[in-house]
């Protein structure tokens, strides 16, 4: 069943490429949030390198448990500062960095660590009050901000939509963050600024061809959640 929903999804990320003429590479990041470890070895046995977890603690326990080829961890839910510390010895890239206050533990953790944490800056575009993110507003003082911490390493933005039945209607929310991106890369060394993580199970495809270069996709790989 996952091997079926995996192919399904992949084609369409393909396909979505090419009705917009990319040549560049799309990651997909399976998401796998309130699915067992199980899970997450058999997308890996079908050639998934990369995973995505809401929550540190339950990302912890995975990669404890989980036995197969090396993966690459995102974070991609909301970062508290006080699992910080947990975050940078387990994740490869956090998309979710949102504040100064956030920034200043992930740059002080880091140096602890001797790590140069990667990251993506979350900006909530459509002012979601149920979403975190900076606004569009804060983006610029925070983008300059991130660039001066040692131990952080800025590779791009993380967008999410909000939910709708036609992905259509937020295909406007994705146009402001992949402007957002492509102007950020000014401010930053040449190549740095590679990836807009955007579009999940309902609008990946949008997202896609918006300029999304991550997509984070759960549910249509993994059937509903199972709550544990």
């Amino acid at each position: 069943m996952i091997e079926d929903a995996l192919q399904k999804v992949q084609a369409r990320i393909e396909q979505a490429r090419l009705r917009v003429g990319r040549t560049d590479k799309v990651t997909l990041v399976a998401v796998t949030k309130n699915h067992p470890v199980s899970a997450v070895e058999e997308v890996a046995q079908l050639g998934i390198t990369n995973v995505g977890e809401n929550r540190v603690q339950e990302a912890k326990e995975k990669m404890l448990t989980y036995r197969g080829e090396p993966l690459t961890w995102h974070l991609i839910g909301h970062l508290q500062t006080n699992k910080v510390r947990q975050a940078v010895s387990l994740f490869q890239l956090i998309h979710s960095v949102d504040s100064k206050k956030l920034l200043d533990e992930i740059d002080k953790v880091a140096a602890k660590n001797d790590k140069v944490q990667e990251i993506l800056l979350q900006v909530n575009v459509a002012r979601e009050a149920s979403k975190t993110g900076m606004t569009v507003e804060e983006f610029p003082a925070l983008r300059d901000y991130a660039k001066t911490l040692p131990h952080i390493k800025v590779r791009g933005l993380m967008c999410i939509a909000p939910f709708a039945e036609n992905p259509e209607t937020v295909r406007p929310v994705f146009r402001v963050a992949a402007a957002l991106f492509e102007d950020m890369k000014q401010y930053f060394p040449a190549g740095q600024i590679s990836e807009l993580s955007m579009g999940m199970t309902h609008d990946f495809e949008v997202a896609i061809e918006e300029g999304a270069t991550i997509v984070r996709v759960g549910t249509a790989i993994f059937g509903e959640r199972v709550y544990y």
